[in-house]
């Protein structure tokens, strides 16, 4: 049998499931929940693989969900995962099922990670015959805060796995197609926290203090110069201060100063170079100003590099299963992805999978938006790619 002719009929056995996926994402993402909170998706999930017949494990890295589905033959074991949370966002789609929970959304679409993963176990169960291995499903949470991966990792949820797969939706794309990319996708996560310390006062009297104030805008805008005079214009790096906060009255002349802000790349290389730059210009700005800064650098999750053969893999898969003409490749990202721990201990491949409108996907809201939507085509799409991925992998016939 022909790779085709086996992955095609795939896609029409998910296309079957659509009602019952789009009745599971659409109860998800009416009761959201965030990082670490997971417990009722979590239930639900673990409620709709046992009903299926498999055995399951929770409570993993968090809220985490693990099933096997062995088949009849020895061989590979193959990991596919998806994530569980949402983000803190007040929705603003309007939809009949859109979030119940005040501020908190589903706004990057794991609620369909989810249900696509559902899927797969459901039409992966249903060929278990043509299994010459393990499958391993995992069902993560915490990918937003960039814990998940680490805590699932830490509990054992890749040991003797060989290779992992996951997906993210993209609004951006048209439903319908798949983008690839070989090497690196998407782009490394720190976290910075700098506290500038400096004497408060009275705002009238500033010669009597020391301002953290003007010493914190000054390293705001003197980090940049780590990113314009310090790094290669072909290695790309963004450095972002999302938050400032400092003192309580207008009047008055704080003590201290805080500072939080994110650091991305997209060479390891680059990553490995910025907590010595950052507490350096950070530093030595604040000594400028007669104040201190100290930096506490976080490195969160590295750069997401997917594995070649395991890429050109999927590339057959979805060749196969729904046609080269489907298939574009990726744009880089600095966007941030957990999965790339994952891929620091097994080969793997990540990709995206169009979520937007066949028409004028490139104006769709989105991921972290508060009026972020998916076309729900893509959830049985999704579910028989990763069904695909994994049963091609394993030999099935």
């Amino acid at each position: 049998m022909t790779q085709t002719a086996m992955l095609q009929p795939l896609v029409a056995a998910g296309k079957r499931l659509e009602s019952d996926l789009v009745a599971f994402r659409r109860d998800l993402h009416r009761f959201p929940e965030l990082s670490l909170e997971e417990s009722e998706t979590a239930a639900k999930v673990a409620a709709q693989l046992k009903a299926m017949g498999y055995e399951v494990r929770t409570g993993v890295g968090g809220h985490g969900v693990v099933a096997e589905l062995a088949g009849p033959r020895p061989g590979k074991t193959i990991a596919l995962r998806a994530d569980m949370d949402a983000l803190p966002i007040q929705e603003e789609t309007g939809l009949p099922y859109a979030s119940e929970r005040p501020g908190v959304m589903h706004a990057c679409g794991h609620d369909a990670h989810t249900t696509m993963l559902l899927g797969a176990a459901r039409l992966l169960l249903e060929r278990r015959e043509q299994l010459a291995g393990t499958i391993r499903f995992l069902f993560q949470s915490a990918e937003e805060t960039n814990q998940g991966a680490r805590k699932m990792i830490e509990e054992g949820a890749l040991d003797h796995v060989d290779e992992i797969y996951g997906l993210h939706n993209l609004p951006t794309l048209a439903v319908g197609k798949v983008a690839t990319r070989y090497g690196s996708l998407m782009g490394s996560v720190d976290r910075i926290e700098i506290t500038v310390e400096g004497k408060g006062g009275h705002g009238a009297i500033p010669d009597q203090s020391i301002d953290p104030v003007v010493a914190s805008s000054a390293i705001i805008m003197g980090l940049q110069s780590a990113v314009s005079r310090e790094t290669s214009p072909f290695d790309p790096v963004v450095v972002t201060i999302g938050s400032l906060q400092a003192g309580d009255s207008y009047n008055v002349i704080p003590q201290r100063a805080r500072l939080t802000g994110t650091i991305r790349t997209f060479s390891p290389r680059v990553q490995a170079t910025m907590k010595e730059r950052i507490a350096r210009i950070a530093g030595h700005i604040a000594e400028a100003h007669r104040c201190k800064a100290t930096v506490d650098y976080v490195e969160l999750t590295p750069v997401l590099v997917s594995n070649d053969d395991c890429v050109a893999h999927v590339e057959r898969v979805v060749d196969a299963a729904i046609g080269a003409e489907h298939r574009i490749e990726a744009a880089p990202t600095l966007a941030g992805e957990d999965f790339s721990l994952y891929l620091q201990h097994v080969p793997g491949c990540f990709f995206w999978l169009g979520s937007g409108p066949l028409e004028g996907a490139e104006r769709a809201y989105g991921l972290h938006h508060p009026k972020f939507r998916i076309e729900e085509e893509c959830l049985p799409l999704g579910a028989s790619l990763l069904a695909a991925i994994a049963i091609a992998r394993l030999g099935g016939e």
